[in-house]
């Protein structure tokens, strides 16, 4: 009788370890992506990108974070600097030629948890149609139950990049080569 018990054993502890991995969509109005860049060599700039693509996703291991994987897809357009002039100058080939470059991608390679709460991400990052290797600190912000009962989760990673190194090298003596970049990005399980 107790043999009998061990397969039932064995594929309830595999559908547990199967089902350790959840699956989020990442919540467009509640993600935000920042940029800082320096002006005139004087002081920072702010600015964002409004559109979160809906095709951005998480995969999020709390047990095995190396299982875990996110895709954080970002419309080049959506820049915004609060200044409709400046927004466009920004979309146009001089700096991130939305038109032919349309996305700004961070696809994660491997995760490795530091702590509870902070993970060293690999991955690949594209802009202005240039990808390269990057590596991330990222931080979980929370998890928790919103009103209507979904599952939310929370991470946040702030990095930078040399925008020269993926091609946008005009006007480097007036806007800063280093930009800062924040992603602040929330899931909602499915």
């Amino acid at each position: 009788m107790r043999y009998a018990l061990l397969p039932a054993l064995l594929l309830t502890i595999g559908a547990t370890v199967a089902q350790a991995a959840d699956t989020y969509t990442i919540d467009p109005v509640t993600s935000s992506v920042l940029f800082r860049v320096k002006h005139f060599n004087v002081a920072y700039f702010h600015g964002t990108f409004n559109v979160v693509k809906p095709e951005s996703s998480l995969v999020w291991d709390e047990t095995t974070p190396a299982n875990s994987k996110v895709e954080i897809i970002v419309d080049a357009a959506s820049v915004d600097s609060r200044n409709e002039k400046r927004d466009a100058h920004l979309a146009n080939p001089d700096f991130f030629d939305a038109k032919q470059f349309p996305l700004l991608k961070f696809t994660s390679t491997a995760v490795k948890a530091v702590d509870a709460t902070y993970f060293e991400v690999a991955g690949q990052f594209t802009m202005h149609g240039v990808t390269k290797p990057l590596t991330i600190t990222v931080t979980k912000t929370g998890e928790g139950k919103d009103p209507k009962g979904a599952h939310r989760i929370g991470f946040e990673t702030v990095f930078m990049v040399k925008r020269s190194d993926y091609g946008m090298d005009k006007m480097l003596e007036n806007i800063g080569d280093e930009v800062t970049i924040t992603f602040s990005t929330e899931g909602i399980r499915k």
